[in-house]
């Protein structure tokens, strides 16, 4: 097969609070065909995620920041399309990659995972079935500690994370509320993902007697993805040692200075809570687990999906840049080719 010819997003600078459409551009390039032991694959699906919005700035943290002029990376569902010799995969294999935000790549194998499509549509392995799922699995059971019959509340409880966490808190026998920013969103995560109650942020009126309303005993367990308002009212609410599971404060990614802490956090001492943050690649070790219990709840009916889909790689800044305005409804996606390529 001959060179292909390939469309990328690129970081063309740095944004300053919210970013725009001048902070990215979109270039061609020409991908080589594959040699011995390596594979061209060409990406299905790609992922947005709120914390590629952290690596868009140049300051060291847990993962390194993007490059000005270069192409943006993330997660990706692809179909292998050409095998060398000797190569890893075969053609027609799709793999999970982290070379999202660009349509065609070579690689060795060593940076792709085969995945299983009888398990869910493979665009599923980007949001439920991967990396946002484990986040909501690993900091719902492990950081926050979650013991069956307690009382949960979840921010942003209608994205990828959210709805992953209430629907296991759910199959977990506890009694769970969840806030998101619509009426839609909140009806389906009462009939589909079964919360018992639900609070719609902008149109409560008071978020901190909305949350008290909801919680008549208290919080035992609350998973943090907001921030800000939702935080202090969370904390206000908890019950003596209860967890907090800090997975992001979306609320605050596009802050150009510090906001001020939460008014509530005397909590923290007569209460004897425990807050702790987490980065969901610190737990791959409950991959096996969590693979076995969300295929398992999946067949019995107790663990749904929902996606928001842009399609092709052009739209891909303005998927991104809808995380931060409520554009997503569960996990937000970009499709860049057909289900299937080959």
């Amino acid at each position: 097969m001959p060179a292909q010819k390939s469309q990328e997003i690129r970081l063309k600078s740095r944004p300053a609070g919210m970013p725009g459409p001048e902070n990215f551009e979109l270039a061609e390039t020409t991908v080589p065909a594959p040699g011995a032991g390596e594979v061209q694959v060409r990406n299905i699906f790609m992922s947005v995620d709120p914390y590629m919005r952290g690596r868009m700035v140049d300051r060291k943290s847990y993962t390194p920041p993007f490059r000005i002029g270069e192409a943006l990376s993330g997660g990706a569902i692809g179909q292998v399309v050409e095998a060398g010799p000797g190569a890893p995969f075969a053609v027609g294999d799709y793999v999970s990659n982290f070379n999202g935000w660009r349509e065609w790549f070579v690689s060795k194998g060593g940076d792709l995972e085969k995945i299983n499509p009888s398990l869910a549509p493979v665009q599923a392995f980007l949001g439920t079935f991967g990396m946002p799922g484990l986040t909501a699995y690993a900091g719902l059971l492990r950081v926050g500690a979650l013991k069956e019959g307690e009382r949960v509340f979840v921010s942003a409880a209608a994205g990828a994370v959210g709805t992953v966490v209430c629907q296991i808190a759910k199959n977990k026998g506890c009694y769970v509320v969840g806030s998101a920013g619509s009426d839609d969103k909140c009806d389906w995560l009462r009939t589909e993902a079964r919360v018992d109650a639900t609070i719609n942020y902008k149109t409560c009126g008071n978020l901190m007697e909305a949350v008290g309303k909801a919680f008549p005993q208290g919080i035992d367990v609350y998973f943090e993805n907001v921030g800000g308002a939702h935080l202090e009212a969370a904390l206000a609410h908890m019950r003596p040692h209860g967890r907090i599971a800090v997975c992001g404060m979306i609320e605050q990614y596009n802050a150009t200075e510090l906001p001020p802490g939460p008014r509530t956090m005397i909590a923290v001492v007569p209460n004897r809570l425990r807050i702790e943050g987490f980065i969901v690649s610190d737990h791959g070790d409950l991959m096996g687990d969590f693979l076995r219990d969300m295929s398992a709840w999946a067949k019995e009916g107790r663990l749904k999906w929902h996606e928001t889909i842009y399609e092709g790689i052009a739209r891909a800044p303005e998927a991104f840049m809808g995380l931060f305005k409520g554009a997503n409804f569960g996990k937000m996606l970009v499709r860049l080719a057909p289900d299937r390529v080959v």
